[in-house]
């Protein structure tokens, strides 16, 4: 089940009609229930030693004392946006810091994400294929000089990358939960030693992994799914 993100309406039907399927008969991945759990954004926030500090309110103030207590420096996200839309990144010295959060929470009344700014991101976010709570493989979103977001969308450059002991430890970290959810098919952003965002919509990376170190990375997933299929056929 893959759909552009961000999550709909629409979206969140087709997971109810899914939820219908017998899964001891048919494999659905990922798994209905798990999708509609979890929100890009929030689902990080059930693992809170593995995020950088981060607050989700609609109260302004609140906001700016954050980014107060946390060097100056912050990033707001929408918790339902995709591709870098409505990503801002805000400093106590920008006199547009209050019209932005305005704009940004519709003066109070809508919930965003504001997370301690990691100046990592300017050697790349990174985006992390995970497998059945395994990762497959990774690829560098470095920004361009005039942008604070790496997504590709934007014009993020994709450089090579390899999988590092801490995005291993993140990987296992995550994996239990994700697997109790029926999130197998994962793609996470991390920036410097940090998960961001938890993507289970329509992960992108594998078509740059493969371009960028001569793999085939499709080939795993369509593996998975034959071996979830074929133990369902037997049972």
């Amino acid at each position: 089940m893959r759909k552009d993100p961000p999550f709909d309406m629409k979206f969140c039907f087709a997971t109810h009609l899914l939820s219908l399927i017998d899964q001891t008969r048919c494999f659905v991945m990922n798994d209905p229930k798990g999708l509609r759990e979890a929100n890009e954004k929030l689902y990080a926030l059930r693992f809170p030693e593995q995020i950088p500090q981060t607050l989700v309110t609609s109260d302004m103030q609140r906001l700016k004392d954050f980014m107060e207590e946390h060097g100056g420096e912050m990033i707001i996200k929408p918790l339902d946006g995709s591709g870098g839309s409505g990503v801002f990144y805000l400093n106590t010295q920008d006199r547009n810091t209050n019209a932005i959060l305005e704009a940004a929470t519709d003066n109070g009344r809508r919930m965003i994400m504001g997370q301690r700014y990691l100046p990592e991101i300017r050697q790349g976010d990174k985006r992390i294929v995970v497998l059945d709570g395994a990762p497959l493989g990774a690829v560098l979103r470095v920004p361009l000089e005039t942008e604070t977001r790496g997504n590709i969308h934007v014009g993020g450059q994709c450089v090579r990358s390899e999988v590092t002991e801490r995005d291993r430890e993140i990987c296992a970290a995550l994996a239990p939960l994700m697997q109790a959810d029926g999130l197998y098919f994962v793609g996470l952003d991390v920036i410097g030693n940090y998960l961001t965002e938890v993507n289970v919509t329509s992960p992108t990376g594998i078509q740059e992994i493969n371009a960028l170190n001569g793999v085939r990375l499709e080939s795993q997933v369509i593996d998975f799914v034959e071996q979830r299929a074929e133990k369902i056929r037997k049972v």
